[in-house]
């Protein structure tokens, strides 16, 4: 499968280009529809740990709260959920809920780990990795996939453990890409000037959740479960709204600008 890389990035290159063509384009075209939240990892995969806390309890609590958040202050568009429960959903079945319902926006929410003294968010699209430390997340996030049945068939061969995989994978979104390095940009921007978060930047990498959606996509890392200060604030409820509600803020903003004539 890997066998053509070269060529496949080649294209994917002019794709990026023809993106933001396209962008433009659809600019006072654009409605806001429909938005699929996935709350990152669940039941037998708790994702990454904290000193109390696992990373799927933690990301169903913000997805909850962000999706009440724009039910509140967007009634016109329709949220779904790839989970509303502490249970496991296999990253092709999160992309497939999201191409379903035709959705325009699919957000995945997580939690990051490291060494203790490191915090703050990562707002990510697809991508090729530009820095060891983006495909780090990105093997640790897409390791899930060894928890699912006959993954080698489903995600077409694909070693969660081959920094060549995840390279591959990374260019197999550019449709999107402008559309999501724009929602990437004002989710980051929300969490450091408004929520007071240490923002760590926008990135991108080659992420499994995001390689099958067919709309503009992003996975925030929302911060460091291994850093004790975050941990207590990821765990707080107010800490949560103050979360989703940076999310929506940005997503309000996207809204605007997309849907201008």
């Amino acid at each position: 499968m890997l066998k053509n890389i070269v060529s496949i990035c080649l294209i994917a290159s002019v794709v990026v280009l023809g993106s933001f063509t396209t962008l433009e384009k659809s600019k006072g075209h654009y409605k806001l529809r429909t938005i699929v939240i996935d709350a990152g990892h669940g039941g037998k995969d708790p994702g990454c740990l904290g000193a109390k806390s696992k990373e799927g309890e933690v990301t169903l609590k913000i997805a909850l709260e962000l999706g009440k958040t724009l039910n509140t202050y967007m009634p016109d568009v329709k949220v779904i959920y790839t989970r509303k429960t502490n249970h496991f959903v296999e990253l092709h079945d999160r992309a497939g809920i999201a191409n379903k319902n035709n959705a325009d926006l699919f957000i995945s929410i997580h939690c990051n780990s490291g060494p203790k003294h490191i915090y703050g968010s990562e707002t990510y699209t697809m991508g090729l990795h530009t820095t060891k430390g983006n495909l780090e997340v990105a093997k640790r996030e897409n390791d899930v996939v060894l928890q699912e049945d006959n993954y080698l068939q489903k995600y077409e061969g694909f070693d969660p453990k081959s920094p060549l995989a995840h390279i591959f994978f990374a260019q197999m979104q550019n449709a999107h890409v402008a559309s999501s390095l724009i929602l990437a940009e004002k989710i980051e921007n929300q969490f450091k000037k408004r929520v007071g978060r240490n923002s760590r930047g926008v990135k991108q990498a080659g992420f499994l959740v995001l390689w099958r959606t067919a709309m503009p996509s992003v996975l925030i890392e929302t911060g460091y479960l291994t850093n004790r200060d975050e941990e207590k604030y990821l765990n707080n409820e107010l800490g949560q709204v103050y979360l989703a509600s940076g999310i929506y803020r940005a997503i309000r903003d996207y809204r605007e600008e997309m849907e201008q004539n």
